[in-house]
């Protein structure tokens, strides 16, 4: 039967393996997106005994005049101009400290990769714990005398930047290493020269590893930047939105339409305009990524 296949059609069966893996990328990614595509144009509410009824319009129409939403896309903007260059910049100097040949470095490696496989619900309780008032932060505020308590996560100010810290916790290490593989593969040869021509430490990271290190720093971008437009766990697990929605993002302002008010359109027509964002992200990140290719 593969004999048959391969003489008459050679370019299938490379398809017939990937076959299993695209039906299940179908059922559980693109039908979903599908049938929310469709939802946002619809009046539907979990009514089971009526079918979605078209509506055009209407439910972008409520969302330009909904305060919340435009505080949760707001939230979102600050979270990713908070995270994100953190993320970028932060690993990067990690991977650099970690990729010297020294002993005792594959234990410092490990130490800031652990946060990584730690679950993000168990991070979550872990550090609502410690930001409560009788928590380890505001004990040892107390104790050197600068504060006798913050209110991390229920000051309208310092909820948002509180939850920042545990996703840039929680991602340093794995950026790290994506920084760590890039700078592995630079050749040693390049430092060695640098450093016949008098180059120091620092000015031979600015013109070696910055510039080989470009196609990196643009994929953690990417990367640290969809995931802050996601961002749903540490919200749901420490502020779930508070005070005063000061921390509600957009993906937990559809968690909330969709299964709290049980209003499947409106949720779906804010996840539809949380996904043109990203997608012009992605377009954005393309012409960039062809401009750096280009780059000598």
């Amino acid at each position: 039967m593969k004999t048959i296949l391969a003489r008459r059609w050679p370019g299938l069966i490379p398809y017939l393996f990937l076959l299993p893996a695209l039906l299940i990328l179908g059922l559980a990614v693109f039908y979903p997106a599908i049938q929310a595509f469709s939802l946002s144009f619809t009046q539907y509410d979990l009514d089971l005994s009526q079918a979605p009824r078209w509506v055009g319009l209407k439910n972008f129409q409520k969302l330009a005049g909904d305060a919340v939403f435009w505080q949760a896309l707001r939230n979102t903007f600050f979270y990713w101009l908070g995270v994100v260059p953190v993320l970028v910049l932060a690993p990067l100097g990690l991977a650099i400290l970690v990729n010297q040949k020294l002993r005792g470095m594959a234990w410092f490696r490990m130490a800031y990769y652990t946060p990584v496989i730690i679950s993000m619900v168990v991070a979550g309780i872990a550090w609502k714990a410690l930001y409560t008032s009788d928590g380890i932060f505001n004990q040892i505020l107390r104790w050197i005398g600068l504060s006798q308590g913050i209110p991390w996560l229920t000051s309208p100010d310092l909820a948002l930047w509180s939850v920042m810290l545990v996703t840039i916790w929680k991602g340093l290490g794995y950026y790290m290493v994506i920084y760590l593989a890039g700078l592995q593969g630079i050749p040693a040869d390049l430092y060695e020269a640098a450093a016949i021509d008098g180059s120091d430490g620092w000015q031979k990271h600015w013109d070696i590893t910055l510039p080989l290190m470009r196609p990196y720093l643009l994929l953690v971008a990417v990367i640290s930047s969809i995931s802050a437009m996601k961002v749903f766990e540490e919200i749901y697990i420490m502020t779930q939105g508070g005070p005063l929605n000061h921390s509600k993002t957009v993906v937990y302002y559809v968690y909330e339409r969709a299964f709290r008010d049980l209003e499947m359109n409106y949720a779906s027509a804010i996840g539809l305009v949380l996904f043109l964002f990203i997608f012009v992200f992605s377009l954005l990140n393309l012409y960039l990524s062809r401009q750096t290719n280009s780059l000598p």
